[in-house]
């Protein structure tokens, strides 16, 4: 019998008129569950029982703190079974599917200790009789929207900080991922959150996305998604004057240049373009070689990229999943099709694999000889394929690095501190790895990206105060 898992609201699982099958993407003859199709009612109702929470819940620290550890320790238990599920719903590999579970277990942790910290600061007077006091307070009920290739991670690092700064949530997770978010909402649930504090509302953007973002009671929207959607949360928000914060797309370089540690290089941007089957907003799409190295690099790429396994996300053989959905492995074998008509090419993989289960698998691509002025190095795919783009020097590469409408993540392979930090200075970019996978970040330091990838106060760590909160002045004649 298929499980069937409501919308929680107000404190209670409210079931919906409509269900939504969720099949695992590794086979698809595996049905993960049924999930409640939301409506706009549906989030009128989760915003006025998150409104009726806030006074309550934005004014005790320590619960909140107290909550938030609880959390994370529930879901660090729960890792493996966990780690399990989201694999199934999502695709990853059962290692990346617990490695997950448990970054969202420390994210809750982590918010639980910044819930007692607060922050603010004390003024001196203009006036000697006069004492003045910046305080930091909740923003207020939150809507979060969240995408389908963290299922359980983003929804953590958005919904931890929210919480502990003292806001009431209203979540709505991407529709082909809904397992994970539950699951978190049942943790939270389960370890005491008081009615109405955290909400869970599944279901499609057009719908519970367009009505979270217009309803009068929301103060402020956090969306992780593509760029078009982005724009129109924007101009939403805009519209009733709500404060909100976007992470979008990204096109990321990753330079080698000719001093660089070749072996380490290809190991770091066949991870950074290839693992998460590429669906990493992160991922290391553009890989920018010094003429000089470009042939021994590409040799190195593609031997890499031929002893990646793709496999069942369960396997403990496999080292890349399939695309999440049979829309995302069709936009990706289109990509493919594009860069060969392109004049791009194609060394090896892109083809779509027949394995033992009925899945949406996808053999690795790596393309050479690409312009950047293609497509696939313009447009972002998100899926495994990664194109080599040819520099004559450095200047060369930092320029064509720079040449994207995106700007969220960079990276360069060097063994030259002089070039090391020329590059941490010029890239433009919102993070910048060194020696390092473009993909890959700790939760306790600020996430966000520059120019068409990220708007709005940065994610993680205690930048993200800066988003959940807003300054109140307060002046004190003595």
């Amino acid at each position: 019998m298929t499980t069937r898992k409501a919308n929680l609201i107000g404190g209670d699982w409210i079931e919906g008129s409509d269900w939504s099958e969720n099949r695992n993407p590794s086979d698809v003859s595996d049905v993960i569950g049924q999930f409640a199709q939301g409506t706009a009612a549906n989030v009128d109702h989760a915003v006025q029982a998150a409104r009726a929470a806030l006074p309550a819940w934005s004014r005790v620290h320590q619960d909140r703190a107290d909550l938030l550890d609880r959390v994370g320790d529930r879901l660090m238990a729960r890792k493996d079974e966990l780690g399990e599920l989201l694999s199934r719903e999502e695709g990853k590999t059962l290692a990346e599917g617990k490695g997950e579970v448990e970054r969202a277990a420390r994210v809750f942790k982590f918010f639980a200790g910044e819930a007692l910290r607060g922050g603010g600061d004390i003024i001196p007077g203009a006036r000697p009789t006069v004492s003045v006091e910046a305080r930091r307070e909740p923003v207020g009920v939150v809507g979060l929207i969240t995408p389908w290739n963290f299922p359980i991670a983003i929804p953590a690092w958005k919904a931890a900080p929210a919480l502990a700064y003292g806001n009431t949530v209203v979540m709505k997770p991407a529709d082909l991922v809904p397992a994970s978010a539950w699951a978190l909402a049942d943790t939270l649930r389960d370890c005491g959150a008081p009615a109405g504090v955290f909400n869970l509302i599944m279901g499609r953007g057009s719908v519970v996305g367009e009505a979270m973002m217009n309803h009068a009671g929301v103060d402020a929207v956090s969306f992780t998604g593509s760029t078009g959607v982005g724009a129109r949360v924007a101009e939403a928000c805009a519209r009733g004057l709500k404060r909100f914060q976007l992470e979008m797309g990204g096109k990321n370089p990753l330079v080698i240049l000719a001093d660089a540690d070749l072996d380490a290089a290809a190991d770091a941007a066949s991870n950074g373009a290839f693992f998460a089957t590429g669906q990493r907003c992160t991922a290391s799409s553009r890989i920018i070689v010094e003429r000089s190295v470009y042939a021994a690099f590409l040799d190195k790429m593609e031997a890499r990229r031929q002893a990646l396994v793709v496999g069942h996300a369960l396997d403990p053989k496999t080292n890349i999943g399939p695309a999440v959905s049979a829309a995302q492995l069709n936009q990706d074998l289109d990509y493919v099709e594009i860069g060969k008509a392109e004049g791009a090419r194609l060394i090896g993989g892109g083809e779509r694999l027949k394995l033992d289960t009925d899945g949406f698998y996808i053999a690795p691509a790596l393309f050479a000889d690409v312009d950047n002025n293609m497509r696939i190095a313009r447009e972002e795919i998100f899926g495994p394929v990664a194109s080599v783009i040819a520099a004559n020097d450095a200047d060369q590469a930092l320029e064509i690095a720079n040449d994207t409408e995106f700007g969220l993540s960079a990276g360069v392979f060097t063994t030259s501190l002089k070039q090391a930090e020329r590059f941490k200075r010029e890239l433009q970019a919102g993070m910048v790895m060194v020696n390092l996978p473009t993909a890959g970040v700790d939760l306790n330091a600020p996430f966000g990206g520059t120019k068409g990838s990220s708007f709005g106060p940065r994610e993680q760590g205690p930048y993200a105060r800066e988003f959940y909160t807003k300054i109140k002045t307060t002046y004190t004649q003595a």
